[in-house]
């Protein structure tokens, strides 16, 4: 099939009632910068970040919105950016811009209009009308992106669930096709009308859905419940869409996910171990990326994905260092951690992509307990990023033990050399001494060695 010809449109709106448009769900002052992110912020100030209360710039938006399209699998050929007081209820960008955006559209032979705001429906068919090219908004984009990336069953249910709750309320006055059922004589007795039939098949496939989502999330659980037997800790990533998780998942496990710098690469959640120098081992879990006004069906429908993220016992919360605007993505992650109430779960701030920095830059860059600066792709950092997540976890805490176990038990001494940290080492007799630091899940093993 033929690349479809996308043009691109942003919008800004000037008063600051429409300044996020109708997807906002916080306000600013309800959505402050939190401590991580402020400390973030202090930490990595020599990268390129914005202040923390500037909105995103309208050319950022743009640039945000030609990568969704890219990801989407169209191409661009063209873009315009309407700045206006407050939104237009008929057509959103008003008659005049509508005007020249027609002619823009004519031009570049655009079969596709893609709008970085909500459009309600009557807004998205007098647009269409006008153009006579198709039109989508940025949800409906977000929406396809999902779809195609969409790999395991979970994440397809997950996918059209979103689709359909979408959908629903925007099925009025799609035209002729929503007239009563038929027409004319012999169709009158109950009155229902396609729209009537259109919602009811709809909201029967939702419930269809949800019980089968509701059937993964028990399975869920009950692979938690055995994994909470073991004192494993799982660490979850979370961050802004192709802040390079995927990436990072890969080079703290060698599990070898698949990475794109394409947004939205990953969708299925997938849970690898880690080995920490305390030779703790944790589980790392992989999520989807966030964006700024990610909709809140997708929010909502991914919620058994996202169950990870709940009971995760760390975030790491990963970022891109060189990103001009990445304060402002990291305000958005944190708005739908939020959402999922874990904005109080304990989080590494990952400022990943530090390869890509002036070298005076990187050097001058300093880590704490709350931030490390990382490049997942060269590898750098990763040591300080593992001992800061061993800093951080509370489970099967690390002690120190004496002792002493007979030269004939390989078993126990091969566990010692696999699972702990040998500080003193020393042979008496059939038996070896040591002093060792390791997990106490490893300790209860060797109890009957402790001295």
């Amino acid at each position: 099939m033929a690349q479809e010809r996308a043009f691109l449109v942003g919008v800004e709106f000037t008063s600051r009632r429409f300044k996020n448009g109708p997807s906002d769900r916080k306000s600013e002052a309800a959505s402050p910068i939190p401590p991580s992110a402020k400390i973030a912020r202090s930490a990595a100030s020599s990268a390129p970040v914005a202040d923390a209360h500037s909105e995103v710039p309208p050319e950022d938006v743009l640039d945000e919105l030609r990568e969704l399209t890219l990801s989407a699998g169209a191409g661009v050929v063209g873009e315009m950016l309407q700045r206006r007081d407050r939104p237009d209820s008929a057509t959103l960008i008003g008659s005049g811009k509508l005007e020249e955006l027609q002619g823009a559209v004519a031009a570049s032979d655009a079969d596709l209009v893609i709008f970085d705001h909500d459009l309600s429906p009557s807004q998205q068919r007098n647009i269409e009308r006008a153009l006579e090219a198709r039109v989508i908004d940025r949800t409906q984009l977000i929406l396809d992106i999902f779809a195609k990336h969409a790999r395991t069953a979970e994440g397809q249910l997950q996918v059209e669930l979103a689709q359909l709750q979408y959908l629903l309320p925007r099925l009025g006055g799609r035209g002729i096709e929503m007239s009563q059922l038929g027409g004319g004589i012999g169709t009158r007795g109950p009155g229902e009308t396609q729209l009537e039939t259109d919602r009811r098949k709809i909201n029967r496939r939702i419930r269809h859905v949800q019980k089968q989502l509701e059937d993964v999330r028990r399975i869920r659980r009950q692979q938690r419940a055995r994994r909470e037997n073991v004192p494993v800790a799982v660490v979850a990533l979370v961050g802004y869409t192709n802040a390079g998780k995927s990436t990072l998942f890969n080079a703290l496990t060698k599990a070898g996910v698949y990475a794109s710098s394409k947004m939205f690469a990953t969708l299925d959640p997938t849970l690898r171990g880690v080995m920490l120098p305390s030779k703790r081992q944790v589980l790392l879990s992989d999520t989807v990326g966030f964006i700024r006004n990610l909709p809140t069906t997708l929010v909502s429908a991914f919620r058994a994905t996202l169950e990870e993220v709940q009971r995760a016992a760390l975030l790491l919360h990963v970022a891109d260092a060189t990103s001009p605007v990445a304060l402002e993505q990291q305000r958005q992650v944190e708005d739908v951690l939020g959402e999922l109430e874990v904005q109080d779960k304990p989080q590494i701030h990952v400022m990943n992509k530090i390869d890509l920095l002036a070298t005076s830059k990187r050097a001058a860059l300093i880590n704490s307990g709350k931030v490390v600066h990382v490049s997942a792709k060269s590898g750098l950092g990763m040591e300080a990023l593992l001992h800061a997540i061993d800093e951080a976890i509370t489970e099967d805490p690390v002690k120190t033990a004496r002792l002493k176990i007979p030269q004939a038990d390989g078993k126990a001494l091969s566990l010692v050399e696999a699972k702990a940290r040998v500080k003193k080492r020393s042979y008496r007799g059939s038996n070896v001494h040591l002093e060792v630091e390791a997990p106490e899940s490893v300790l209860r093993k060797l109890g009957e060695y402790v001295v």
